[in-house]
């Protein structure tokens, strides 16, 4: 048995780790052991509690006011002496997030092999989104194994000098979760919800904006935008669950407090966001993960920056690169809300990201990786 630690402290970190982690908790060739790092603590610990997970151990780093460097340090310390205690096989750390990256530094510190699960997403520039690509890279410069959701993914490490041998395409485990969310009894309930989902009737647009890129200006503009939408489609409703951040919550109030048919709402659990995301006409967001979750419930994506290190949804036609500026938000709402044809293009695409079997296909990889640790070790005592 093979006891792999599982490293993450977000929501979105928690979701795509979910679906591993039940994968690797009911295989008995290995032990998982979870470690959260609890820098998103109430809305990770929705989603842990949605899928059954309970933590070995957590670091609980969250703190009102927390930087890149305070996260940074405080994961790195925390997990030297976590590590040192569990003595793990390897260790898997999933996307671009600042946790990840001390994860896997932290790891290797320890000389123990790193997993990185959703590997090889590039957007080409290292300040967009900031600090997520300069984290992706660095990872895949220490990790062992290479979980790369798409082809292109697979492409963009080999550009970087990955040995293809530690290269596994996989697709996203975004999709198994959903999938699985998805089959999970009850329907939107959530009280913020009730105004705006009761007439079915009425067009669903769900925003969701939090990216630190966009914090300051470019979120005014994306703000001005929706409300402008917002009077331009009375009859559509507006969801806009609000990250926790203060900056982004008091641009969001500033612009678009006192429209009837905006719902700036509380973080919905995950169940409830899935829900919703169905629910939804389309779907205009800066999130990574929503740009991979909408095509596989056949919603159009518009997403509200500059660069995307998802170019597949763009090249299928799922999705649309609008960026942060007013006007072209509003014209491309406003192209898919009044041209059923645009519409329908967008929605008949297929999704790239693939079909719910993510996490077999890892675990699949895993094994791999230790019976050829296993075969050179025999070969080189031989």
């Amino acid at each position: 048995m093979k006891k792999i630690a599982v490293i993450y402290g977000t929501r979105p970190e928690a979701i795509k780790m979910a679906p591993l982690i039940k994968a690797l908790q009911s295989d008995p060739r290995f032990e998982a052991h979870v470690i959260l790092t609890g820098q998103h603590r109430e809305m990770l610990d929705q989603v842990n509690s949605i899928f059954g997970i309970i933590a070995d151990s957590d670091l609980d780093i969250s703190e009102a006011g927390q930087t890149l460097t305070s996260i940074t340090t405080k994961v790195l310390e925390g997990l030297a002496g976590q590590l040192s205690e569990v003595n793990p096989d390897g260790v898997i750390v999933q996307g671009d997030t600042t946790s990840a990256l001390a994860g896997a530094l932290a790891a290797f510190y320890q000389q123990i092999p790193v997993f990185h699960l959703e590997a090889g997403l590039r957007s080409g520039n290292i300040y967009n989104p900031f600090p997520e690509e300069v984290n992706r890279k660095l990872i895949s410069q220490l990790a062992n194994l290479h979980f790369a959701p798409t082809e292109a993914n697979k492409l963009a490490l080999l550009r970087d000098g990955v040995a293809d041998e530690t290269i596994v395409v996989t697709g996203n485990t975004v999709i198994d979760a959903l999938l699985h969310t998805a089959e999970l009894p009850g329907d939107l309930d959530d009280p913020q919800l009730l105004g705006a989902t009761r007439d079915e009737a009425r067009q669903i647009i769900l925003v969701t904006t939090h990216r630190r890129e966009n914090w300051g200006e470019p979120l005014a503009h994306i703000a001005a935008a929706v409300a402008k939408i917002s009077t331009g489609f009375p009859e559509a409703r507006i969801v806009l669950p609000m990250h926790k951040n203060p900056a982004v919550r008091a641009i969001l109030h500033e612009y678009l407090d006192g429209l009837d048919n905006v719902y700036l709402i509380e973080p919905l659990d995950y169940a409830q966001f899935a829900k919703m995301l169905n629910r939804a006409y389309l779907v205009l967001t800066d999130s990574g993960g929503v740009q991979e979750e909408a095509p596989s419930l056949g919603k159009p994506v518009l997403v509200l920056r500059e660069t995307t290190e998802r170019g597949e949804g763009v090249e299928a036609g799922n999705v649309t690169l609008v960026g942060t500026d007013t006007a072209r938000i509003v014209a491309e709402t406003t192209r898919l809300m009044r041209h059923p044809e645009h519409y329908a293009a967008m929605t008949a695409a297929s999704n790239p990201y693939g079909d719910g079997t993510a996490s077999v296909q890892c675990i699949g990889a895993l094994w791999a990786y230790f019976e050829r640790l296993t075969a050179k070790k025999k070969f080189d005592d031989s």
